[in-house]
């Protein structure tokens, strides 16, 4: 295939998708005012940003508030099943370069990045790392058949040119995180990421209140399900996992945590839930929820002994969590319910029903996180990718925070936007913070 400026499904959704922008906008004020500001002052201004996200009604806000701010933007997705075809043909409509599609396979998924790094960025904006890690396999000469569909669009274009031209990334999930922190250990990062993803106006709402809310969202819509009354087990109880077990719980669901760590696992049990390993609450599941980012946390000695109509459903960013091979391996028929619920017919009769391909659920099988959240989440995407710009060349080439003073602006305007007012230190107070004679 050829070079293309976009690559999407239907460009006739277009008015639809612009419909949801708007209705997300207004939901977004601390994004909204960032982008009133970069439309004065252009501080993106002759920027190239490559961004691989969920192509969301939010997404599209991140984008629009980066190209008032003087960049152009190519966008390509981060999951196969994430992508809202009319947000994408709105996208494109209003000259955007976007490359994505619910339902792609992983050939069209690689070429669809090999697009966006063609462009040769010079910011990354990443959601899971699959673009960075994509560069640094080019560049490292470690070719696998997905890394040489990516090739396939770059033609003579080097992983050396490639990475020249990059002043940094920002990286938006835990995952992410940790392969970037991987390669950082190993000394093999090639160029500044700010780990977006740990940032306090982050972490502390987009993954716990975020996803505990979306993750639910996700298997209501898929299955219709009543949560009052069921027993949910939750793999792993990190920022998402605690997230999704307090509002699990907050709905009237019997709610037991599996922990390897022993800290999260004394936390869960503290705050008032179950703990058990996975072999154990196996056999009482009604539905299973996965948060963990590690790979087949739910195998085939967890399907043998489930209950029959068990609910799988993921929460983690890749669909690795819940084994896939094993399900397929332990059954003897697979059905195919709607487009989020596949059914696994087991030898005994037993059905397991597993939503969205074990893909994030919360996207696989319904729209992400609210509007709201993700107002802080991009609004510290849009400061962080200002801050690379402007420290261009002096920045360590490592996994970086996000700048103190960058997440406090955030969480200031948001606390504005809401109407809600901050409590000032007197000055006799910060004398007092700042003294160390005063004792007892």
């Amino acid at each position: 295939m050829g070079l293309k400026d976009y690559w999407i499904k239907d460009q006739s959704l277009d008015s639809i998708g612009d419909k949801k922008i708007r209705w997300a906008e207004r939901e977004m004020p601390v994004l909204r005012m960032i982008r009133e500001r970069f439309s004065k002052e252009k501080p993106l201004k002759n920027i190239r940003i490559g961004a691989c996200l969920h192509i969301t009604k939010e997404t599209a806000v991140l984008v629009k508030t980066l190209r008032d701010g003087g960049a152009e933007v190519y966008l390509c997705a981060s999951n196969p099943l994430s992508t809202q075809d009319d947000v994408a043909a709105a996208l494109v409509n209003e000259g955007f370069h976007v490359y994505g599609w619910r339902g792609m396979n992983q050939k069209e998924y690689y070429e669809c990045i090999g697009h966006v790094l063609y462009s040769r960025p010079n910011v990354t904006i990443d959601d899971g790392a699959d673009l960075v890690t994509s560069i640094h396999k080019i560049r490292y000469g470690i070719i696998s058949s997905e890394i040489q569909h990516a090739i396939s669009i770059l033609g003579s274009v080097t992983g050396e040119e490639i990475v020249k031209n990059i002043m940094g990334g920002c990286e938006e999930t835990t995952t992410g995180v940790y392969r970037l922190r991987s390669l950082s250990s190993q000394g093999k990062l090639l160029y500044p990421i700010i780990a977006v993803n740990d940032a306090a106006s982050k972490s502390l709402f987009d993954n716990p209140v975020g996803t505990g809310q979306s993750a639910l969202d996700g298997i209501i819509r898929a299955t219709g399900t009543l949560i009052a009354g069921k027993d949910i087990v939750v793999a792993g109880y990190g920022r998402v996992g605690s997230g999704i077990a307090v509002k699990a719980r907050g709905l009237g669901a019997r709610v037991t945590i599996v922990e390897v760590d022993p800290i999260n696992a004394l936390r869960a049990a503290m705050e008032g839930f179950r703990v058990e390993s996975m072999s154990t609450a196996a056999k009482h599941g009604d539905i299973f929820i996965t948060a963990t980012g590690n790979i087949n946390v739910i195998r085939r000695e967890h399907f043998q002994v489930m209950k029959d109509d068990a609910i799988l459903a993921n929460a983690g960013h890749f669909d690795v969590e819940i084994c896939k091979k094993d399900l397929e391996e332990q059954s003897v028929r697979v059905e195919t319910v709607t487009d989020c619920i596949t059914t696994y017919v087991m030898k005994d009769g037993r059905r397991l029903h597993l939503l969205g391909e074990g893909r994030l659920v919360n996207l696989a099988c319904a729209e992400g996180h609210p509007s709201a959240v993700m107002d802080m989440s991009f609004s510290l995407q849009a400061l962080s990718s200002e801050y690379i710009v402007k420290n261009r060349g002096v920045l360590p080439v490592e996994v970086i925070t996000v700048p103190r003073e960058i997440d406090l602006t955030v969480a200031k305007l948001k606390l504005a936007s809401m109407g809600l007012e901050l409590e000032e230190l007197t000055d006799e107070q910060k004398k007092y913070l700042e003294s160390w004679h005063l004792g007892t």
